[in-house]
């Protein structure tokens, strides 16, 4: 019998009627700014979509010239409900959403599945929002495609970049990792730490901590991954909430990153 992990914050995070989402997210990448870029690797924020979906529209408008030949992709995003240790399976065949099913990748579950870090939990996935905000826009820019997803808790760095190594591929395979920045800060010292995590980021430069990003440990992944794949980062967008629909007073910062090859 087919297992399916079920939505968990559709009406919340994004809108749970088909049009609508499927308006909302075409209309975002429409007016994102399309800049021109190969990217093996996103880093995208997973607020709800009033707030950080033109961040994460930066970054998936530059999968469209790729979409053909992009087959699978490895989504990682930190827990917020959930304690756990290591990275997370969640044990089910897809993920849905409104806008249809996406099938979790077999082959790359047991390409994984033998790494002491790498367990599996389904409670992480349950009503963890993410990873579930990305797959509307990867379903949209994307055709056909197999989904990995993990759920990060307490891991390191390179326990990380380790299981990004087994699931690398090539161009067939993007890595999306996802995380917000700062979090409830006024706005201009929001500003200033995620401008300086960002330029971090931008240099390869780890550890990024936690409170500078809530994904922290995937990133901090990414980077050394990035850093053996010879890949150059670059900024797509940096805003945070006070620049899209919330108040200056406490915001969350948000950016939009992609890794590409760099020849050596």
């Amino acid at each position: 019998m087919t297992t399916i992990r079920s939505p968990a914050v559709a009406g919340l995070f994004y809108s749970a009627d088909v049009q609508q989402l499927r308006q909302d997210v075409q209309s975002l990448l429409e007016k994102a700014n399309q800049q021109d870029f190969n990217p093996k690797a996103l880093i995208v924020p997973h607020a709800g979509y009033q707030y950080s979906g033109a961040i994460a529209a930066t970054a998936y408008v530059t999968l469209r010239a790729l979409a053909a030949n992009i087959q699978r992709v490895v989504l990682l995003g930190p827990v917020h409900r959930v304690a756990i240790h290591g990275l997370a399976l969640p044990g089910v065949d897809s993920f849905s959403t409104p806008l249809g099913n996406v099938k979790v990748d077999a082959h790359l579950v047991n390409a994984i599945a033998h790494l002491p870090q790498v367990g599996v939990s389904e409670a992480a996935h349950t009503l963890e929002h993410s990873l579930e905000v990305q797959l509307p826009f990867l379903q949209s820019v994307l055709g056909d495609f197999t989904l990995l997803p993990l759920a990060v808790g307490m891991a390191s760095a390179e326990e990380v970049a380790e299981v990004l190594d087994y699931l690398w591929g090539g161009d067939e395979t993007l890595i999306v990792i996802s995380s917000d920045l700062s979090h409830y800060l006024p706005y201009a010292t929001a500003q200033r730490i995620d401008e300086q995590t960002v330029q971090s980021i931008l240099q390869l430069q780890q550890p990024i901590v936690q409170d500078h990003a809530c994904g922290s440990r995937v990133i901090n992944g990414l980077i050394i991954a990035a850093q053996k794949h010879h890949l150059t980062a670059h900024l797509l967008d940096l805003r945070n909430s006070g620049d899209t629909a919330g108040s200056r007073d406490q915001v969350v910062g948000y950016a939009a990153i992609a890794f590409n090859s760099r020849k050596v």
